[in-house]
């Protein structure tokens, strides 16, 4: 068992008898419900719009390179600049070197899972740059030391009484300010990093081939803000969001505000295709468009394809019943729920990771919800293929599944075991994992085979 594994089994103990955390989620999860079934009901076709949208991401992936290219060519034709990241490290140093270039020591980052991927906070503080949150979630999340819970709600665990208790003791606010009161705090607080920041860093939901442009989806405003007033905006964005063209997002952009929460259209929709031009007044002198790789191309092996096609609603998370039960944290990846169990074995190795996609109940829900169709209950079930496949699991192991594989395949040998002794073998070697939380198993005196030689 890896540090990984134990870490995940260790945490994930903890929430699942959480019974505080649980409600929290309830809540959330159960608001998200409800206005999910009012986003959908700007569709008179739901299903041909998802396997639409599923066939544009199969076109696009199976033409990555294509249209990447043309995506640089359109970008760079608008006086924006490309780098090409192979690694969090290069992506990183890209960063630190433009930084470095003007001279800042202060930058603004709307919400961003990809600079989350790569720890970009905790590098540019590490190298004296003050990297704030604008996002509210986020930022909630920052001053409590927390990464995101969430892909789409990152404080999705925190009630508005956790919320104040954080700016109460990060901030030295009034105890128990209502929400009204915080955002007010929040926006306070950000309004000025907006106008001292030397530069503005975003993610991108979307990139469209055909005009050079990224699309950023929002609710608040902060990524427009952040991309506004800093002269220097950089975008990090993984290289499976392209899209062909900016018609696209007339399919994808309901999609994801439908499924991510419940609108009909997400508050804020905006497209960069590189800085200001002369007869503008706002945005940036500078735009930076960086490509990341960090094992996406690992996800282009046939068996695992698909999963790139997701665009990061996180319906798939308030679903799924393990991740309601353990929540975002106990993963202890950037991407959590049944998604991030399927890409983070491809992106950070799968020999410490192999643990994520057999913690899932493969009930199937994740695909059920998934507006892009991704069969993602079938991709867990080829990475547990995988792992059995590249001899990962131990021989221990594989050795105790070998032996139980012949002997539910075996009638004679299920009957030469006594009762007693099943029951024995059974609990002890399901101590961990069953026993621990729930009653023992127990075998019938006489098995239904008996029963029916005796009939």
């Amino acid at each position: 068992m890896t540090e990984f594994q134990k870490v995940f089994l260790a945490k994930s103990a903890v929430k699942a008898n959480d019974l505080e955390h649980k409600r929290k989620i309830s809540f959330n999860i159960n608001k998200y419900n409800e206005s999910v079934i009012n986003g959908k009901k700007q569709y008179s076709n739901l299903e041909i719009g998802r396997k639409k949208a599923k066939n544009i991401k199969w076109k696009t992936i199976e033409n990555l390179d294509k249209y990447l290219e043309q995506f640089e060519h359109n970008f760079t034709n608008n006086k924006g600049k490309i780098i090409w990241a192979e690694t969090a490290d290069d992506a990183l140093q890209a960063v630190l070197q433009i930084c470095k270039d003007n001279n800042a020591k202060q930058v603004v980052k709307a919400k961003s899972m990809v600079s989350e991927e790569i720890h970009l906070n905790h590098f540019l503080e590490k190298n004296g740059i003050e990297s704030i949150e604008t996002d509210l979630g986020e930022y909630i999340q920052q001053l409590d030391g927390e990464p995101p819970y969430h892909i789409v709600t990152p404080a999705m665990h925190k009630s508005k009484e956790d919320v104040a208790k954080v700016f109460h003791d990060k901030l030295g606010t009034e105890q128990n300010l209502n929400p009204t009161e915080i955002t007010q705090i929040a926006r306070k607080n950000l309004r000025t990093k907006y106008l001292s920041a030397q530069i503005g860093i975003t993610g991108a939901n979307f990139l469209l081939a055909d005009i050079g442009g990224i699309a950023v989806t929002e609710n608040e405003g902060n990524a427009r803000l952040s991309t506004s007033f800093p002269p220097i905006h950089i975008a990090i964005v993984g290289i499976e969001k392209i899209i062909p063209s900016i018609n696209d997002l007339e399919l994808f952009w309901p999609l994801l505000a439908t499924f991510g929460t419940g609108q009909q259209i997400t508050v804020y929709n905006s497209i960069f295709t590189g800085p200001k031009k002369e007869d503008e007044t706002d945005g940036p002198t500078e735009m930076y468009v960086i490509l990341l790789d960090n094992g996406r191309t690992n996800l282009l092996k046939k068996e695992i394809r698909e999963s790139m096609y997701c665009i990061r609603c996180g319906a798939c998370l308030n679903v799924c019943p393990v991740y309601k039960n353990i929540g975002g944290h106990a993963y202890g990846t950037t991407y959590s729920g049944p998604i991030g169990s399927v890409i983070t074995p491809h992106l950070l190795g799968m020999a410490e990771n192999k643990h994520l996609s057999f913690a899932s109940s493969l009930c199937g829900n994740c695909t059920e919800v998934c507006p892009v169709k991704i069969n993602i209950h079938e991709l867990l079930l080829e990475n547990r293929s995988l792992a059995v496949k590249q001899k990962l699991n131990g021989f221990a192991e594989d050795t105790i599944w070998k032996t139980w594989e012949q002997a539910m395949l075996s009638r004679r040998i299920m009957n030469l075991v006594r009762p007693d002794l099943k029951n024995k073998a059974i609990n002890y070697l399901f101590r961990d994992s069953w026993v621990q939380d729930r009653d023992k198993l127990f075998f019938s005196p006489k098995s239904f085979n008996k029963m029916w030689k005796e009939r």
